[in-house]
């Protein structure tokens, strides 16, 4: 006797799968920026609806981070932050979500590993003429003010370039023809320390459009040389 046919199954359609399937990456999104906006309430100021210079300072001792550490200026730049001291929820929501945090352990964890974040040359370019962005306090504002540029560099550049950078913050200290500097003068720091040698000063090309404060800096070290 022979086999009777199969009958083909239909096709799944998706009113046949289970509905709680079809939604669990949706109530885990959910939950994870309940728990995101729970970490924000725990910092913000509630009049403000923001983090606050208090809430961060807040968050930097659960974090056991200090204030001044580069890895607070590249949690900034992470979160996208527009306004030095203070993070929106939009900027927190955005930035934790990418940086997968969404508990205190976690954010702590995520803030201890934030340098590897900048160790791509191309990332930390960005980060660099991020942090010069981020001092500019007012609206329209386009310079930096030299004790502030000289704080900056100490924080974002000295682990790479100590003795460039103590050099260069002296010099901004004791002249006078600059009360301010623009994101060009701070790009330029940068590009100066990774190209001029301070052993071969002989490398530095005043005719390759450096600016003019970089000249004075050059020629300042020269007369140091000639004292010692």
């Amino acid at each position: 006797m022979p086999r009777p046919k199969r009958k083909a199954a239909p096709p799944i359609t998706s009113s046949d799968v289970d509905s709680s399937l079809r939604t669990e990456p949706k109530k885990s999104t959910t939950k994870q920026f309940d728990r995101i906006d729970k970490l924000f309430e725990s910092y913000a100021n509630k009049s403000l609806g923001l983090i606050d210079p208090d809430g961060i300072e807040a968050l930097c001792k659960d974090v056991h981070v200090d204030h001044t550490d580069v890895r607070m200026l590249i949690l900034a730049w992470k979160l996208k932050a527009e306004k030095q001291g203070y993070f929106s929820k939009d900027e927190w929501q955005k930035g934790l979500k990418c940086l997968g945090a969404d508990t205190l352990p976690k954010l702590r964890k995520a803030i201890n590993g934030l340098k590897k974040e900048v160790t791509v040359p191309e990332c930390f370019e960005d980060f660099y003429s991020y942090a010069f962005q981020y001092c500019l306090t007012e609206e329209k504002k386009r310079s930096v003010d030299i004790e502030t540029i000289c704080e900056l560099l100490n924080v974002v550049l000295r682990s790479e370039f100590p003795t460039q950078v103590n050099l260069l913050t002296e010099y901004l200290k004791i002249q006078n023809d600059y009360r301010a500097l623009n994101i060009d003068h701070w790009r330029n720091f940068y590009r100066f320390f990774k190209e001029v040698s301070l052993t071969d000063l002989r490398s530095y090309d005043s005719s390759q459009a450096w600016p003019v404060i970089l000249d004075n800096f050059v020629d300042w070290l020269k007369e140091k040389e000639e004292k010692i």
